[in-house]
This record gives structure tokens, C-alpha cells and sequence, in this order.
């Protein structure tokens, strides 16, 4: 090395500069400079940037992104979560439910030890997950370039819709199945209940009003909580019993909180029982017959089918898995120019106590 010159090693290559001020400034800045392939990003670490850092943190973004809307879509779709027992499994395939009947009151004797042998009746139902459920979409980088809306939230959205979708269908079809039952698990406690509001009424507001009233006496006469009771009406049911001003069904003295014309929403409850509306029920399907993944039996004939009332022990649900969004990474990203958006979900329901159960039907 000459007297007059300085080496700077950078990037494996050698620059030599002579004694300037200026070029050394200049040498100094780009050596402590990383070139990526956006631009250029002030390394200020002892350890480099990766290259793919960068998209590292776009890609995780964008699944939390994802997620979010999934699982905001999914959760605002979903009628029956929380309306039934659930509970998470862990470590296991199937999760055992108890429930147990009535215990009855005696009159002690003096002199007699109380040995706490008046044990409630009690039975155990045993709930398995079903296969996998998955929705799935493929984004393509250049739809998502070229679209003048967001890919990404539309189709997160759809993935949430079409989950919630087919939880519901799974859970008013085993309520539908526990109304029809007509022995519980435990000896001596009632079955499920049947209410036929009528040929032709099935759209009938004033019948519909009577099937509730009708339905709390009966969840009342079999001792079944008054907590926790729901109603799921198909929307034309719905808006039926919201328009029909000739019948007690919506107090218009109180306003909006008892229910509304002009938003078709506030029918909260009628006989104590909340109401909710879906287009899940088990009559929009007739005759449901099992299909592969299904470890549960949903099949069922429901061609009369106009409604559920139940309370929250009428059915049980077990899940495993979900609701989560997955989706590819940078290979798969770079070989398809694109991600695979993947929803999914494991769960599984069964009939718990078929006295809470109650099928509303209608023939044609």
C-alpha cells in the first residue's frame, strides 16, 4: 500500500481513495449504508438487515390485517355463538358433557344420619370434532394492484361469512334434533318439544306469537331456567312479526327500544325469549344427509322446519381449532406471484338436554 492512500474494505470489494476529505466523507457514508431492493435504509445495528426484512414485516402485517377482518366478519355473521354450552378442547379428539336431572326434597327422620345419598340422576354425552373446516381464496399481486378497492378486506370477509356460515348450520340442526327427542339422557327428565303453529302459518305473526308464549309454558312446566333462552326466525318471519302493528307484538309507545319501522330492528323479546333472525335454519336445506367430515350426525328431515326455541343447554359444542386465518409465505408468494388466504376452523356439536329444545313447524 502506498504511502498517500487509504483502503476501505465494503461488500467484499476494495475502494482506495486518496487523502481527501471529501471522498473519505463520502466512503464512510456508504459504507455504513444498506442497499435493499426498495431503496436504501440507514443501517445503524451491528448485525445487517436481512434483505427480506422488509417484506417479513409487510407479510405480518398483513395476516394480523387479515385476521382481524376475518374474525370480525366471522363473529358478526354468527348467530349461535354463544347461545349453546361450548367449551375447548385440548390435547384430545372428543369432550365428554354432563348434565344432570332433578334432585328431590325428604323429610328427615330424628336419630338418622344424613349420608348424602339423595344424588341427582346424571348422564354424559359425548361430543366429537368433526374434520377441518376451511374457506380458502387465492389473491393475485396484480388483481390486488389493479383493483380500486381492497382485495384483501373482501375476501377476509367472505372467508369470516362463509365459516360462520356453516357453524351456524351445524348448531340449529343439532337443536333441531334435540327438539325432536323424545327421551333425555338422564331417566325420568322430559324430552324435546314440538309446536305446530298451523298449515300455512308459518309467516303468520299473531301464530308466531303464540308458539312463544306456548313454548316458554312448556320450557317452564319442565323446570328449564328462564336465563338464557333464544328464538332463531327465518328474516321473513322476522320482519313479519316487526310490521304486524294489529297484534301486541311491539310497544310503538316506547319507541325504538321495543322495535323500530323505520330500521325493521329493536324486537328484542317475546315471553322472555331473545329474538334473532338467520337464513341458517335447518328448513332451508329439507332433508340434510351426512356428509364426509361430519364425525357428528346432522342429518335430519326438516322439510317442516319453521324456527327454534331453545335455551343454552339444548345442545353442546366443542372446539378446537379457530376461527384462524393462515396463509402462504415468501416462496410460495414468489413462485405464484400471490398469496393463498386460508380460514379455518374445528368444532364439533351434540345434543345435551333435549327438555330446553323446542322445534317450531308448519306444514305447507
Amino acid at each position: 500500500m502506498h504511502g498517500n492512500e487509504k483502503t476501505l474494505t465494503f461488500s467484499n470489494f476494495n475502494f482506495a481513495s486518496k487523502k481527501n476529505d471529501n471522498n473519505l466523507h463520502l466512503l464512510f457514508k456508504m459504507a455504513n449504508t444498506l442497499v435493499t431492493p426498495i431503496g436504501a435504509i440507514n443501517n445503524t445495528s451491528s448485525t445487517p438487515l436481512a434483505l427480506d426484512a422488509n417484506y417479513d414485516t409487510k407479510y405480518a402485517t398483513y395476516l394480523k390485517l387479515f385476521s382481524g377482518e376475518m374474525i370480525k366478519a366471522y363473529e358478526s355473521a354468527c348467530i349461535a355463538k354463544g347461545t349453546v354450552q361450548t367449551r375447548t378442547l385440548r390435547n384430545g379428539k372428543s369432550l365428554q358433557f354432563i348434565y344432570t336431572g332433578r334432585m328431590e326434597a325428604g323429610y328427615h327422620t330424628p336419630g338418622t344420619p344424613i349420608l348424602g345419598s339423595n344424588d341427582p340422576p346424571v348422564a354424559e354425552t359425548t361430543v366429537v370434532m368433526d374434520d377441518l373446516l376451511i374457506s380458502s381464496a387465492f389473491l393475485y399481486d396484480l388483481d390486488e394492484t389493479l383493483a380500486h378497492y381492497s382485495l384483501r378486506s373482501e375476501i377476509s370477509a367472505k372467508i369470516g361469512h362463509a365459516l360462520a356460515e356453516a357453524y351456524d348450520k351445524k348448531i340449529f340442526r343439532m337443536i333441531a334434533k334435540s327438539a325432536q327427542k323424545s327421551t333425555s339422557f338422564v331417566t325420568g327428565e322430559p324430552g324435546g318439544s314440538t309446536i305446530n303453529l298451523g298449515a300455512g302459518k308459518a309467516l303468520d305473526a299473531q301464530a308466531l306469537v303464540d308458539g312463544f308464549f306456548e313454548a316458554a309454558a312448556i320450557l317452564d312446566e319442565k323446570n328449564v331456567p328462564s336465563a338464557g333462552r333464544f328464538a332463531v326466525l327465518s328474516p321473513r318471519q322476522y320482519y313479519s312479526l316487526v310490521s304486524s302493528v294489529d297484534t301486541n307484538i311491539l310497544n310503538r309507545d316506547f319507541g325504538s327500544t321495543q322495535g323500530s319501522m323505520n330500521t325493521g330492528e329493536g324486537l328484542y323479546e317475546i315471553a322472555g325469549i331473545s329474538i334473532r333472525r338467520s337464513n341458517n335454519l335447518p328448513f332451508q336445506a329439507g332433508t340434510v344427509s351426512s356428509v364426509d367430515g361430519e364425525n357428528n350426525d346432522y342429518s335430519g328431515s326438516f322439510a317442516n322446519h319453521a324456527g327454534l326455541i331453545y335455551m343454552r343447554d339444548a345442545a353442546a359444542v366443542v372446539e378446537a381449532i379457530g376461527p384462524q386465518v393462515q396463509t402462504t409465505g415468501a416462496d410460495v408468494k414468489t413462485m405464484y406471484q400471490g398469496d393463498v388466504i386460508v380460514g379455518r376452523l374445528a368444532m364439533g356439536a351434540g345434543i345435551l338436554n333435549p327438555a330446553a329444545a323446542i322445534e317450531l313447524t308448519a306444514t305447507p
